[in-house]
């Protein structure tokens, strides 16, 4: 999967899911107060990732995801350990 696909992707689950105008999805705005997530918004995101991207994700891993590119690069790092493992 290519960054551009995940960029894709990721902006049609984040409108859907968090019903956040898609204007606002920048790669410098900051994720948590663009799509408002208190901390039960999180574990929606982690359900939404894993099934879209079929990877697991650890609470932790969001502490150095600031900006929607954090958050891409994220998911694009995460799919390219997962394909080199298969």
């Amino acid at each position: 999967m290519t960054k551009d696909e995940i960029i894709e992707k990721s902006n049609s689950f984040f409108i859907d899911e968090f019903e956040v105008d898609g204007s606002k999805i920048t790669l410098n705005a900051n994720l948590r107060e663009t799509l408002d997530l208190d901390s039960l918004d999180y574990v929606d995101l982690v359900v939404v990732i894993e099934s879209n991207f079929g990877f697991k994700v650890k609470g932790e891993d969001f502490l150095n995801i600031h900006t929607f590119n954090d958050f891409y690069e994220y998911c694009f790092n995460k799919i390219q350990e997962k394909s080199h493992v298969a």
